[in-house]
């Protein structure tokens, strides 16, 4: 009504223009000019003014709409302050959506932080299958299903140790870590394989159980603290590492350096312990082979 309207057209020499309507600017400079204003009405055929019909209000309100998987949403967007992790800051806008937000509203992610809920959702999934590939690997190579399972009883106590160790120097859980966890596996797991092998060849050649355990345990302590000196020691670059994209590799020398130091520590103890009490009515991998033998002669 009161912007530019094209009413009709006129011919001067030949060109066509518009005819253009267009209402006074003086006359509608703030909202209360819609009194200057006036429509006629069908009852009466008389101008009334505008503001009859009309009630005018000032509110806030978004100047476009965006919508995210088909919902109308806010993107919200800000600067980690120091000493705070984005999964910090994704926990508090959670908690404040719960707690200060009506129950409707949900809370969706892009950019880094959809990254984060993706690799953090993984971990899980990714550790259960590295673990598994690695059980039936054992399982094949020692033909039985126990010793495997004695072996990877370590890697639960270098899992603590690397969190330990996460905490310790104030990092967290990030994509490097988890990485690292993941490679947790094998480093924890070859120092009991040393212990159980020696044990189980110790056994193959006739020697008494408890004799062998012990025997195997003794010949083997060496090799591990030798094996676990190289590794804990190759890590220590990592976590001492400066210079661009350092934070990345002090993470992962973190989890290696602290969840081999204690899964090597603690694998003297608990590894002979649980071989003991789980394998003391296995036989040994070459037990049938070595029976057969006596047999034949």
């Amino acid at each position: 009504m009161l912007g530019q309207r094209r009413v009709t057209t006129f011919v001067d020499r030949g060109e066509e223009y518009d005819v253009i309507v267009e209402g006074d600017e003086k006359q509608y400079q703030s909202p209360d000019d819609i009194d200057n204003l006036y429509v006629r009405s069908r009852t009466t055929n008389k101008l009334i003014p505008l503001s009859n019909l009309l009630n005018i209000g000032e509110n806030a309100t978004s100047s476009r709409l965006n919508r995210y998987n088909r919902l109308r949403s806010i993107t919200v967007t800000a600067n980690l302050a120091d000493g705070y992790a984005l999964g910090d800051a994704l926990d508090f806008l959670v908690d404040v959506t719960k707690n200060k937000l009506p129950e409707h509203v949900q809370v969706d992610y892009k950019g880094e932080s959809l990254l984060l809920k993706e690799s953090g959702n993984s971990i899980l999934f990714v550790f259960s299958l590295a673990l598994l590939i690695t059980y039936l690997v054992l399982a094949a190579q020692f033909e039985s299903f126990i010793h495997p399972f004695v072996i990877l009883l370590t890697v639960p106590l270098a899992l603590v140790g690397a969190l330990a160790g996460l905490d310790l120097m104030g990092m967290s859980l990030n994509i490097y870590s988890q990485i690292g966890i993941v490679m947790l596996i094998g480093l924890a797991a070859k120092n009991g394989i040393l212990i159980v092998e020696f044990a189980n060849q110790l056994r193959d050649k006739g020697i008494a159980f408890e004799e062998a355990l012990i025997s195997a345990s003794q010949q083997r302590l060496r090799p591990i603290v030798m094996t676990t000196f190289t590794t804990v020691t190759s890590a220590i670059p990592l976590v001492l590492a400066v210079g661009p994209g350092a934070e990345s590799r002090m993470v992962i020398g973190v989890v290696i350096f602290a969840g081999v130091s204690l899964a090597s520590m603690f694998t003297l103890f608990i590894v002979p312990g649980a071989y003991y009490w789980l394998c003391r009515h296995t036989g040994s991998p070459q037990a049938i082979a070595n029976e057969i033998a006596k047999q034949e002669q």
